[in-house]
């Protein structure tokens, strides 16, 4: 089966950093405009998940959850967690290293999904 999320090696290595530096994480998603519609690493608890947040699965073995709203226009995709240069959203803890996170995806193909869906 597929995973709804996965991430590159730069960017499992990035989660490798911030473990060492701030501990247990997680990421959420929100996919309001502006710094929600990135992918946001906090320390684990930082941020209460809710009934309307998704877990999705695990990168780096750090939980990433999305809002449902959001994830109702991507569940048909394979979420792939980046890196780039820059600054990304103020919360995000890898603002201070000069990098953020960012979403790439993919369509899952037809068999894809209906393995998801069974």
């Amino acid at each position: 089966m597929p995973d709804r999320v996965i991430a590159t090696e730069e960017a499992l290595s990035l989660i490798e950093l911030l473990k060492e530096k701030h501990g247990p994480l997680m990421f959420h998603q929100s996919g309001g405009c502006c710094d929600g519609s990135s992918p946001m690493c906090y320390e684990e608890g930082d941020l209460l998940i809710g009934d309307q947040d998704v877990l999705l699965g695990h990168i780096g073995g750090v939980p990433f959850y999305m809002m449902k709203s959001q994830y109702d226009y991507w569940k048909h995709t394979q979420l792939i967690i980046d890196v780039v240069d820059g600054r990304g959203g103020m919360f995000s803890l890898e603002g201070v290293e000069g990098k953020r996170f960012l979403t790439r995806s993919r369509a899952f193909t037809n068999e894809e999904y209906k393995q998801l869906t069974l």
